[in-house]
């Protein structure tokens, strides 16, 4: 089971407003509702205890009293291994070392929660379809497009071939040449970046086995992907969007790459030996 507070952010966008009351009081004050009856949750948001139930389930839940535990159980693992919290807006007066502890707090959290609900069932579906894959698109643009072209390049270094999109117009036209021995991979942290979400939709269209990563299970993105692998990156002030997502994504892409690499052990080695033989012959010699 998912960490309940990273499940309760990736799903917030998609809440109606009175479900995201509730959202947003269990964000800000998870040990103050796990302490609280469904009564007293209910009064604080402004809503009727039917609502607190629905959004329960909305979580997966089967009511209240499983929200409380899951908090207290996400609480108590949090005091028992406590770390420094992240600073949610940094001032002007803030020194460098507070700031850089900050940022590691946050990464931390974010990577550990990432790992935490990451779906592994899907995450060896999708390494399946990528070792089958005749062809791979990549779709990125902006921040998700630095962790995309790492992961290509590397996958093509072991001889997976394929290609990294970051003009619609381009990945549109590749998307429409893709067909079910193919795979279509799109990377957005909020899953509605139109210039993802479009080519993503031709490949599924295509026939091509479609994988999404993203923040929010219930975006645009994940919702024309075969197969959904989320992160858990929060946003923050100055770090929003792409950028506070980068280590996750990157920590779910490694999973992908080193799942391809396990099951081409023997190809891929040879590949990589040939490729580090040949690199070496670019370095200068210290001097």
């Amino acid at each position: 089971m998912s960490p309940i507070l990273a499940r309760i952010r990736g799903i917030e966008p998609t809440l109606t407003a009175t479900h995201r009351r509730i959202a947003e009081t269990i964000l800000a004050e998870p040990a103050a509702v796990a302490a609280s009856t469904i009564g007293e949750l209910a009064e604080r948001c402004g809503t009727s205890l039917t609502t607190v139930t629905r959004f329960c389930r909305q979580l997966g839940l089967a009511g209240y009293p499983e929200l409380r535990l899951a908090l207290a159980a996400e609480l108590g693992r949090n005091d028992a291994a406590p770390r420094e919290q992240g600073l949610i807006a940094f001032s002007p007066d803030d020194p460098a070392s507070l700031v850089l502890r900050s940022l590691l707090a946050s990464d931390l959290r974010a990577m550990e929660e990432t790992a935490a609900q990451l779906d592994l069932q899907a995450v060896d579906r999708a390494v399946e379809a990528l070792v089958r894959a005749r062809f791979i698109d990549f779709f990125a643009v902006a921040g998700s497009a630095g962790v995309a072209m790492d992961l290509h390049l590397r996958l093509h270094a072991i001889g997976r071939p394929g290609a990294l999109w970051t003009d619609v117009h381009s990945a549109v036209c590749s998307a429409n040449a893709r067909d079910r021995d193919d795979v279509a991979l799109g990377i957005s942290h909020s899953g509605t970046t139109a210039e993802v979400v479009e080519p993503l939709a031709i490949a599924k269209r295509r026939g091509a086995t479609t994988v999404a990563v993203t923040n929010f299970p219930r975006s645009p993105l994940a919702e024309v992907a075969d197969i959904v692998l989320t992160t858990a990156a929060q946003d923050t002030p100055f770090r929003a969007g792409g950028v506070a997502a980068r280590h996750t994504q990157m920590l779910v892409l490694d999973c992908l790459y080193i799942g391809v690499v396990q099951r081409t052990h023997e190809t891929s080695n040879q590949l990589l030996t040939a490729a580090t033989d040949a690199v070496s012959k670019h370095r200068l010699p210290p001097r």
